[in-house]
């Protein structure tokens, strides 16, 4: 059994990126597809599509680079776990972290979804913070 999803799934991210592939596939669940949803929304990712099937759905996530085909980047160049299943961090309202100086983005899950830090700092809300990614 995986102790950590997130972590899972930052780390498939990671390693496609790695590779150079466009795309990649992995099992889905409702948490997964709120931070690949905000991924997208901020511009990280080109796409993504959700497979039935049984016991449990997949995620494919197109990714997404910049430049030619030799020499292309990746939107994403980094991805940090921040609260594990060890050690969770949790934030009040007033101490959202900005990643690198609000180039990144924190993935905050508050009582009002999963948010993006700006967004948690506009509704005036704080939580768990799952990951960064700049």
């Amino acid at each position: 059994m995986m102790t950590d999803p997130i972590a899972d799934m930052l780390t498939r991210i990671r390693n496609a990126i790695m590779a150079g592939q466009t795309s990649l596939v992995m099992p889905s669940s409702k948490l997964k597809l709120a931070i690949i949803g905000i991924l997208k929304d901020q511009g990280f990712i080109q796409n993504y599509d959700v497979i039935p099937d049984r016991p449990q759905p997949k995620v494919r996530i197109w990714l997404k680079y910049a430049g030619e085909r030799k020499e292309r980047k990746a939107a994403i160049t980094g991805l940090k776990r921040v609260s594990k299943p060890g050690c969770r961090v949790y934030v009040g309202r007033g101490e959202i972290p900005w990643v690198l100086s609000g180039l990144g983005i924190a993935v905050v899950s508050t009582p009002k979804g999963i948010l993006t830090d700006r967004q948690a700092r506009r509704m005036g809300v704080g939580g768990e913070v799952l990951c960064f990614v700049w």
